[in-house]
């Protein structure tokens, strides 16, 4: 049993999807989790993950708009200040120890992978529901929670001299946790909400997608060595 289990419509999304374990498991995670990965890809991966986290805040701005109660604005307000306040801080922290300044990163051109991701996002958004956009959001907000969690508790990860433990402990921490819980735990509302059962064949196909797309957006890193 993971740390989301005890929820309902993720583990479904998540035990559904094909592409899931190649995505919290691709050889980029194994290169992070052993300390093999090249640094060059890390880098390129570190710059195309600040421009993703821009568009990422901007489809809860999309989900605000979407929403059609007062929790539902709250939860997308919590959702762009957890991304804007809490990871894209802990980002430009994080890469300024890899030699990359926010400037630097804003004025990268974006990868293939990167708009494929970020605009299928914005995508769904507008032309589904909150719930949609919710679920396109999924591997990315607790799959990078799953990823750290796993990375963090997994016996066979290098500590010692491993360049990305603090990568690991930034999505394995109390900072990062509490917002992959609580983007499962809207789901679940969601899900109860917005006609629940009927709509599983769609949303898993949403959410087999976009884990298709994240996976892909690994492979960008090594492909940049």
């Amino acid at each position: 049993m993971t740390y989301l289990d005890d929820l309902e419509l993720f583990p479904r999304l998540r035990a559904a999807s094909p592409s899931w374990e190649s995505y919290v498991a691709h050889p980029f995670v194994t290169g992070i989790r052993d300390g093999s990965l090249p640094e060059a890809a890390f880098r390129h991966y570190l710059g195309q993950d600040y421009l993703f986290l821009i568009h990422f805040a901007r489809a809860y701005a999309l989900a605000a708009y979407k929403a059609d109660t007062l929790a539902d604005i709250r939860d997308a307000a919590a959702g762009m200040s957890a991304i804007v306040d809490t990871e894209m801080a802990l980002h430009v922290e994080y890469c300024a120890g890899w030699g990359l300044t926010e400037a630097e990163m804003e004025a990268l051109p974006e990868a293939s992978a990167t708009m494929a991701y970020t605009r299928y996002v914005l995508e769904k958004g507008h032309q589904g529901d909150l719930l949609d956009l919710y679920v396109a959001l999924a591997p990315c907000v607790i799959g990078y929670g799953e990823i750290g969690a796993r990375l963090a508790s997994d016996p066979v990860t290098k500590r010692d001299g491993n360049p990305y433990a603090p990568w690991i402990d930034m999505y394995a921490g109390e900072d990062y946790q509490p917002v992959a819980r609580a983007h499962a735990e809207i789901l679940d509302r969601l899900w109860t909400r917005r006609a629940g059962r009927e709509r599983m064949d769609e949303l898993s196909r949403v959410f087999e997608q976009a884990s298709r797309l994240e996976a892909d957006f690994w492979q960008m890193g090594l492909d940049a060595r």
